[in-house]
This record gives C-alpha cells, structure tokens and sequence, in this order.
C-alpha cells in the first residue's frame, strides 16, 4: 500500500461522516423550507452519529456531571466502555424500547445574577 494512500480506502471518518450529513441535510432544508425528512430515525442511531454525539458530550464542560442515568462520561468509558455502552443505546432506540425520560424546565440563578437555564426529572 503506498505510504500517501488514506486508511479505510479514503473512507471518511465519522466525525467528518456526520459533518457531511448535517451539511448536506442544511443545505436541502435550505433549499426546500417545506421538504420532508422521512428518514432522519436512520441518521439519529446510525453508530457514527452516536460516536461523534457522546465525543462532544464527553468533551464539553459539563461531562463531570452525571446525566439522568446517574453515570459521567469517564463512567461510561471506564467501567461499560464506549463501544458497548453506544451499541446498547443504538440497539434501544432502534428497536423503539427507548423512552428519554420527562423533564421540567428550570433556571438557576447565578453569581452574576444571571439566570441559567437547565432542565431538572419531572
């Protein structure tokens, strides 16, 4: 294989899979204000999707806190594992045994005096 050939055959990774995808859906809605997206349920649980959303989440400053599940994204990476923990979820949301759990809008209010919104269990 020649040393400037691309891993995976020039196959894109997922973050620039799911940058493409986003791009592509923006400029068809764009395009189209009224146009249906019929298959956006293959996109939410597609793997690549999945990977790039719990980077970001993972990679934000509230990964520290833990979400409604009780568990951090260092939980998740330590004791599940990544790959397990997101095939799981795929496997939930695709079989439709996925249910988000209510929440109730509340904001906090800051030492500036500012108020944050956040969103607590209902």
């Amino acid at each position: 294989m020649p040393e400037d050939a691309p891993p995976n055959g020039g196959a894109p990774g997922p973050r620039a899979r799911v940058l493409e995808m986003q791009a592509k859906l923006h400029r068809w809605a764009v395009a189209d204000p009224g146009r249906r997206f019929d298959d956006l349920f293959n996109f939410v649980h597609d793997p690549a999707t999945l990977l790039v959303a719990f980077d970001r989440v993972a990679d934000n400053r509230g990964a520290r806190t833990p979400g409604v599940d009780g568990l951090t994204a260092t939980d998740v990476e330590e004791s599940i594992g990544v790959p397990g923990f997101l095939n799981d979820l795929r496997a939930a949301v695709k079989g439709g045994s996925f249910r988000p759990l209510p929440v109730r809008p509340h904001l906090a209010v800051l030492v500036t005096s500012r108020l944050w919104p956040f969103a607590r269990l209902v």
